[in-house]
C-alpha cells in the first residue's frame, strides 16, 4: 500500500505532567507535522489529556473536517485507551483498526531521564506508528452467542457467591466441586475475623441456597476433565465420581454411618486431628447431605466383606456397584474459584512441626476451636487433655521468605491475631506473638488489633529462628523454647511455651497449573492464575469467557472473596443478558495453498485454537478461540499463518519506521549504506 496515499492524523498527548515532563511534546507535534508529510501525515497536534472528552473532540472533528484516513495517537499503553481512541475514531466516520496508539508513556518517559533522548525516541516510535498504520486495514469485530448456562468451578466461598448471583437473576448455574460438600476452607474455621462471627452461621445458609437452588445444578465429589469451545458455547466434560450411595434413595439420615464399623483419621476436614468413618459427611453441615463411602478404607472394598451399612440402610440407597457417570454441559462462561492450599509448615524443620508433639499449624487449631472440632471446642495438647498456659504463635510460615514464598499471605496477620484472642478466650494463657511486620489494612482489622493487644496478648516483632524442646536455661524444662530476635529491644528473646501455633500462609493448590492448562488460561511465577489486568480487570483472564474469584488469583481474605465472586457474576450477567459478545478480529489465520501439513503450530497453540483437518492435510484455526498471540505465525516454517492486524507489511512498516532515526533524531540510511561500500 502507498503510504502517501492516505491522510494520518497524529495527536501527542502531554499525560498532565507523565509525558510532558520528560519529552518536548510541542516539538513532537511541530516535528511531526513538518517530517513527516510526505509519509501522508496532514494534522498533527499536541493535547494536555487527549483521553479527555476534548480531546477525543479534536481527534473526530479533525477526521471530517481535514479528511483523514488513518489516526495515530502518541500517548499512554495500548492497555489504557486503545479501545477510547478506536472509539473516538469511528464516531468520526472511520474503521476503529484504523487508529494506531502508540506508548511514549510506559515506554519513553517513564524509562528515561534525559529530555532531548527521550524526544528523539518518543519521534522513532511516532514514525513507526505512521508508518504501521499506513498498512493497517479495516477489520470488523468477530460475534459470537452467549450461551446463557455458567459453569462455577469450586465450591468455596468466591465460587459460592458467584453461583448464587448468576442463579437469583434467572440464569442456569452448575456448580462443581472435587470434595464431598461445598463450603471450602470457610466451613473449617470457627469464628472469622474481625467480627468473631461464627463461620459456619454465616456461610451454611448460603450452602443451603446453592443446593436448594432451582437453577443450580450441583455437582461435588466430581471434577472437570476436558473443556471444549470457546467464548459464549463452551463444552465441559464432568467426572462425576461414585459415591456408592444412591442420592435419589438417601435421606441423610446418618445411619450408615452410625453403623460402619472402619474409623480412620480424617486428614482432609479435621487436618488429621479427628476420625471419621468410611462411610462419611465431612461435617454436620455438608450439602449434599448425602454421604459418599471411601474406598481406600471401606472394609468391603478392601476385604470383599462388610456391608454393614447396606444393610441397616432402611431405603436401600447403598450402592456398590455404582460406577463413575461422565456428564457433558453446555456454558457460556467458566468462573474458576478452586482456592488456595495451606504452606506445609513440616517444610520448615526448624520450626519443629511434625517433630515436636506440641507444635500444631493454624488448621488444626482452627478445629481445636470449633465446637464441632474433634475435642468438641476445648484448646488442649496432643495427648487431648491439658490444657497449655503458654502458647506462642509464630506468624508467616512459608510466606515473605525467599526459601518459600516471598509474597505476604495476606490473612496471616489477622488469623493470628484471632487464634491468639481465642487461645486467650478458651483457656486464659499467656500468649506470645512474633511478627515480621503488623499487616491490618481493612476495615476495622486496626481495631481488632488493638482489642487483641489489650487483652494482654504479648506482640514480639522479629523472626523467630527455631522451636527446640532443648532446655538451656532453668524454666525451660518439659517446655518448648521459641528463639527469635526482638527488634524492639535490639536482642535475642527465648520464650518457653506450652503449644506452639504456626501461622502457615496461603499457596496454589498442588494442581494449580494442571487446571489452568486445561481451562486455558495461565499462572504466574509463584503458581497463582493471572488475570487481565492487576487492576483494571482483575476477574477476568486473557482467555475470554474464563473468569477466576477468591484466592484463586491470590491469597486474600472472606470479604475480598465474596467481592471478586460478585464481580465475575456481574460481568457473566452482563454477556448473558446481551445474547452476544463482540470479539477482537485480531486473529492468525492460515493460507492453505502455502499449508505443507507440518502440524509444528498445533503443538504450540495455548489456547487450543488449532486443528489439524486430515481430510484436505491443513491446519485451521478456530477465530473464536484464537487470541491472536501469535505464537503460530512464529513456528510455521513455511509462512502459512499470518496475523490479522500483525501482518508481515505492518510488522516491517514498525521497525523501518523505528530505525529509520538516530539517537539524535537524525534520518538514518540503513539499507544503501551496504550497497554503497560494495
Amino acid at each position: 500500500m502507498d503510504s502517501k496515499k492516505e491522510r494520518v492524523g497524529v495527536y501527542v498527548c502531554h499525560c498532565g505532567s507523565n509525558i510532558a515532563a520528560t519529552v518536548d511534546v510541542k516539538e513532537l507535534s511541530r516535528w511531526a507535522g513538518e517530517e513527516l508529510a510526505e509519509a501522508g501525515v496532514v494534522v498533527a497536534r499536541d493535547y494536555e489529556f487527549m483521553c479527555s472528552s476534548l480531546g477525543q473532540e479534536l481527534i473526530e472533528a479533525d477526521i471530517k473536517e481535514q479528511g483523514l484516513t488513518r489516526v495515530v495517537v502518541a500517548a499512554c499503553s495500548p492497555h489504557l485507551h486503545e479501545n477510547t481512541f478506536r472509539t473516538a475514531t469511528e464516531r468520526g466516520g472511520l474503521n476503529r483498526y484504523l487508529c494506531e496508539l502508540v506508548s511514549i508513556r510506559e515506554q519513553v518517559s517513564w524509562v528515561h531521564t534525559d529530555r532531548d533522548l527521550a524526544t528523539a525516541k518518543s519521534k522513532a516510535v511516532i514514525q513507526s506508528g505512521v508508518q504501521r498504520v499506513s498498512e493497517n486495514e479495516p477489520l470488523e469485530a468477530l460475534t459470537v452467542p452467549i450461551h446463557p448456562a455458567t459453569l462455577v468451578v469450586g465450591g468455596g466461598i468466591a465460587g459460592i457467591q458467584a453461583a448464587l448471583e448468576i442463579a437469583d437473576a434467572g440464569f442456569p448455574v452448575i456448580m462443581v466441586e472435587r470434595e464431598p460438600s461445598i463450603g471450602g476452607h470457610m466451613a473449617q474455621f470457627d469464628k472469622t475475623f474481625p467480627t468473631l462471627d461464627c463461620a459456619a452461621c454465616i456461610l451454611s445458609p448460603k450452602m443451603v441456597s446453592v443446593g436448594d437452588h432451582p437453577n443450580v445444578t450441583l455437582l461435588t465429589w466430581s471434577e472437570v476433565e476436558r473443556v471444549d469451545g470457546y467464548v459464549g458455547n463452551f463444552t465441559v466434560t464432568v467426572r462425576k465420581r461414585a459415591r456408592y450411595v444412591n442420592e435419589e434413595l438417601c435421606t441423610g439420615c446418618g445411619i450408615c454411618v452410625e453403623k460402619c464399623p472402619k474409623r480412620v483419621v480424617d486428614d482432609v476436614f479435621e487436618a488429621g486431628l479427628g476420625y471419621r468413618k468410611a462411610v462419611y459427611r465431612p461435617f454436620p453441615q455438608a450439602v449434599p447431605k448425602y454421604p459418599v463411602i471411601d474406598t481406600a478404607s471401606c472394609i468391603y472394598f478392601e476385604r470383599g466383606k462388610c456391608k454393614a451399612c447396606q444393610m441397616f440402610c432402611p431405603t436401600d440407597a447403598i450402592d456398590f456397584e455404582q460406577q463413575d457417570e461422565i456428564l457433558s454441559f453446555e456454558v457460556g462462561n467458566i468462573v474458576l474459584a478452586t482456592g488456595f492450599d495451606l504452606f506445609d509448615a513440616s517444610r520448615i524443620s526448624q520450626f519443629g512441626y511434625g517433630r515436636l508433639a506440641n507444635v500444631f499449624d493454624s488448621l488444626e487449631l482452627e478445629r481445636l476451636c470449633n465446637a464441632a472440632g474433634p475435642t468438641a471446642g476445648r484448646v488442649v495438647l496432643r495427648d487431648g487433655v491439658t490444657e497449655p498456659k503458654s502458647v506462642g504463635i509464630i506468624h508467616c510460615v512459608g510466606s515473605r521468605d525467599r526459601n518459600y514464598n516471598s509474597y505476604c499471605s495476606a490473612v496471616c496477620c489477622m488469623y493470628s491475631l484471632k487464634l491468639a484472642h481465642l487461645v486467650k478466650e478458651r483457656t486464659g494463657a499467656e500468649v506470645y506473638n512474633f511478627y515480621i511486620d503488623m499487616r491490618t489494612n481493612m476495615k476495622d482489622y486496626d481495631e481488632f488489633y488493638q482489642h487483641v493487644m489489650e487483652e494482654g496478648v504479648h506482640l514480639i516483632r522479629g523472626r523467630v529462628a527455631e522451636v527446640t524442646d532443648a532446655a538451656r536455661m532453668p524454666g525451660e524444662e518439659g517446655k518448648i523454647i521459641i528463639q527469635a530476635e526482638d527488634t524492639f529491644v535490639g536482642r535475642q528473646r527465648r520464650v518457653p511455651v506450652d503449644m506452639v501455633i504456626l501461622s502457615a500462609g496461603l499457596q496454589p493448590r498442588h494442581d494449580a497449573k494442571e487446571v489452568a492448562h486445561r481451562f486455558g488460561i495461565s499462572c504466574s511465577a509463584n503458581g497463582w492464575y493471572i488475570e487481565k489486568h492487576p487492576k483494571l480487570d482483575p476477574v477476568a483472564t486473557m482467555t475470554e469467557g474464563v473468569f477466576v474469584a477468591g484466592c484463586v488469583q491470590g491469597p486474600k481474605d472472606i470479604p475480598a472473596s465474596v467481592a471478586q465472586g460478585a464481580a465475575a457474576a456481574a460481568r457473566i450477567l452482563g454477556r448473558i443478558q446481551q445474547g452476544q459478545m463482540a470479539l477482537e478480529p485480531v486473529r492468525a489465520t492460515v493460507i492453505e495453498e502455502n499449508c505443507s501439513g507440518c502440524r509444528i503450530c498445533n503443538d504450540q497453540c495455548p489456547f487450543h485454537a488449532i486443528t489439524f483437518i486430515e481430510e484436505r492435510k491443513v491446519t485451521e484455526i478456530n477465530p473464536a478461540l484464537c487470541q491472536g498471540c501469535g505464537t503460530c505465525v512464529a513456528a510455521c516454517p513455511s509462512g502459512a499463518i499470518t496475523g490479522t492486524g500483525f501482518s508481515q507489511a505492518q510488522i516491517v512498516a514498525q521497525i523501518d519506521g523505528l530505525l529509520a532515526l538516530g539517537v539524535a533524531g537524525e534520518r538514518v540510511r540503513f539499507l544503501d549504506t551496504a550497497v554503497e561500500s560494495a
